[in-house]
């Protein structure tokens, strides 16, 4: 059985806050969301924000798209894709 490998596209937005950073993420996933159904791709927003912990994530969910979050020494690290 083989697995298609996923590219995983970085977007650094650390130092920014809300709305920009949501902004930024929505212009993102919607700029790449068939690759995302699909599976052909994850994006990865790296942000200082805490609220963009919620607010990108939920706003992934609602457009059926699956977001985890990560705590890293500084940092947060949101991880969109079509599934989980």
């Amino acid at each position: 059985m083989t697995s298609a490998a996923v590219d995983t596209i970085e977007y650094d937005i650390r130092g920014q806050i809300c709305p920009s950073t949501l902004l930024i993420a929505l212009r993102e996933i919607n700029s790449h969301a068939p690759a995302l159904r699909n599976g052909a791709v994850a994006l990865l927003f790296l942000t200082t924000n805490r609220a963009s912990t919620h607010t990108i994530p939920e706003s992934a969910h609602n457009m059926g798209f699956y977001a985890e979050v990560t705590q890293h020494d500084g940092y947060y690290a949101i991880k969109v894709s079509g599934n989980d």
